[in-house]
């Protein structure tokens, strides 16, 4: 049966393109202000540009070395990203698997972590990191998002996994499938919705971490892009016009991320229905 466009239906499309609008105002400021210069900006930061200054971002390439921060920045997130997946995912499954009173309370003091707020171990992480000699190394700082991503993570596959029926993983294992063949092959490739949505919570916190990396990172070459955007707002001195480009470079891989993971999104939300 077809549906009536109604008085409602507009309204409700204005109200969400308006909400889209707002959204996106943050990005307008940040996207013109990129190719002005610093007097430009400083006049009237919401006017249109009146020369399009694309040298700013050949400057802040050579000037934090983009290439180097960027590859930095993929390398901590992407391998921080296998990692929670791969221990949450069996974690959790395993949890959900074997209930019990140990699973009840080790799946709770895990969750609980959520609520501490990093300010308040900070300093102790610091001098654990230095006795273990995880500080001014990149594993090193891969291994601390390990340990503040497990809680999160964990969380949302210990309530997807309970949504796969048992039933499947106890006829693979009449099939002969031994219990990692039985994860891998049957219960991981069923998490893929929940996976998704860890991997962009994931990634856009490790991505746009700034804290964690700036106490553990001290040597310029290993520098993060949002470390090496903060050169450009010192104290003193706000270097906006360059500060700004970097911004725009920072955020432009994050941008193709999504649109690259969008159709998969999608699939991913659509077999998570259906299930």
């Amino acid at each position: 049966m077809e549906q009536k466009y109604t008085k409602k239906t507009f309204l409700l499309e204005v109200i969400g393109i308006i909400i889209g609008i707002i959204f996106l105002v943050p990005f307008y400021f940040v996207l013109i202000n990129s190719v002005k210069g610093f007097a430009e900006i400083l006049i009237d930061a919401a006017a249109w540009p009146k020369e399009f200054l694309f040298a700013n971002y050949a400057k802040v390439w050579d000037i934090i070395n983009f290439p180097r921060a960027f590859w930095n920045s993929l390398i901590i997130t992407v391998v921080s990203n296998i990692g929670l997946v791969v221990i949450t995912s069996m974690a959790a499954w395993k949890m959900v698997r074997t209930p019990g009173r140990f699973s009840k309370i080790l799946f709770i003091f895990i969750v609980a972590a959520m609520v501490i707020p990093f300010q308040t171990v900070m300093i102790p992480l610091m001098k654990l990191g230095g006795t273990l000699n995880l500080t001014n190394s990149i594993p090193g700082l891969i291994i601390m998002y390990f340990g503040f991503g497990v809680p999160l993570s964990l969380f949302l596959y210990h309530g997807f996994v309970k949504t796969v029926p048992i039933e499947i993983e106890e006829a693979a294992r009449i099939d002969g499938c031994s219990q990692f063949g039985v994860f891998w092959r049957v219960v991981f490739p069923l998490l893929k919705p929940i996976t998704v949505t860890v991997v962009i919570l994931n990634t856009l916190w490790i991505w746009n971490d700034f804290l964690l990396p700036l106490l553990v990172l001290q040597d310029a070459e290993l520098r993060t892009i949002p470390l090496a955007t903060s050169s450009f707002f010192a104290q003193y001195t706000k270097q906006w016009d360059m500060g700004l480009a970097a911004l725009m470079l920072g955020i432009t891989p994050v941008i193709i991320f999504f649109l690259f993971l969008q159709k998969h999104i999608i699939k991913g939300i659509a077999s998570g229905s259906i299930k």
